[in-house]
């Protein structure tokens, strides 16, 4: 009898390029892929940060770059992009909230959340994905969503408005980049303990409605994510495209 083969995970000659890589899920992602394999490049706003990981990554033997990114500004976006080598992996783990009850939203948070969440995520996945197209490559396109795309949330009108949208324009681009052979999928985790979600760890009310919904019983650690980004960034996921990976703990199950 002849076994099938088991696909690999490994990422061994794959460049990725990993955006909001200074904290929380972005680290965990960031050596994730480099453990690996890959070759990162690791972008965000605060260039500090990510030479201190750079150098954590480059300590264990792996080829680690930096770039300062703001996936707010477009125009910089596609100029850093037009100015790079191409990327077989983008995973970003950008992010931002500004939680408050619906009717107090002000139009600066509004705008705030959804040109990171949404525009930002948007854009720098349309330019990577161009530029795989324009070189006859093929690549893997992951965005960090939330299972607050497929939820709603106390004070969280504006984030799932953002991460909903993370989900539609998820799978059109799948549509329109699956004969590129380039694929697009997000990973929607729950509650995962970072600097982004300590304010709400820190309300008791907060942390006894997240315990009630995460059937697991516990809130996520930035490693829950690290399996989940590596399987979607390598051929191990190759026939999957326009999917979302959820890691929320049974949350979404009702």
């Amino acid at each position: 009898m002849k076994l099938p083969k088991m696909p690999s995970f490994r990422l061994d000659n794959k460049r990725a390029l990993i955006v909001g890589s200074s904290s929380g899920i972005g680290i965990g992602c960031a050596t994730a892929l480099a453990d690996a394999g890959a070759s990162v490049v690791l972008a965000a706003r605060r260039k500090d940060l990510l030479d201190d990981l750079k150098n954590s990554l480059e300590a264990k033997g792996h080829n680690a770059e930096t770039i300062k990114l703001d996936i707010s500004e477009v125009e910089d976006v596609k100029k850093t992009i037009d100015s790079q080598e191409c990327f077989d992996i983008l995973v970003n783990s950008s992010g931002l909230a500004r939680h408050t009850p619906a009717v107090d939203t002000n139009e600066q948070d509004f705008d705030s959340v959804i040109d990171v969440n949404l525009k930002g995520a948007y854009f720098l996945t349309k330019e990577i994905a161009n530029k795989l197209i324009q070189n006859k490559r093929i690549g893997s396109l992951i965005n960090i969503s939330s299972q607050m795309a497929y939820v709603g949330g106390i004070e969280r009108a504006v984030y799932c408005a953002s991460k909903h949208a993370v989900e539609g324009f998820t799978k059109s681009m799948a549509i329109e980049f699956g004969p590129h052979g380039i694929r697009v999928n997000t990973i929607c985790p729950t509650f995962i303990s970072t600097p982004l979600t300590a304010p709400t760890f820190d309300d008791p009310k907060k942390i006894k409605w997240i315990e009630s919904k995460i059937k697991l019983g516990r809130v996520g650690e930035v490693e829950d994510i690290m399996g989940a980004v590596v399987y979607l960034a390598s051929d191990a996921s190759s026939l999957v495209t326009g999917s979302s990976l959820m890691i929320d703990g049974g949350w979404t199950i009702g």
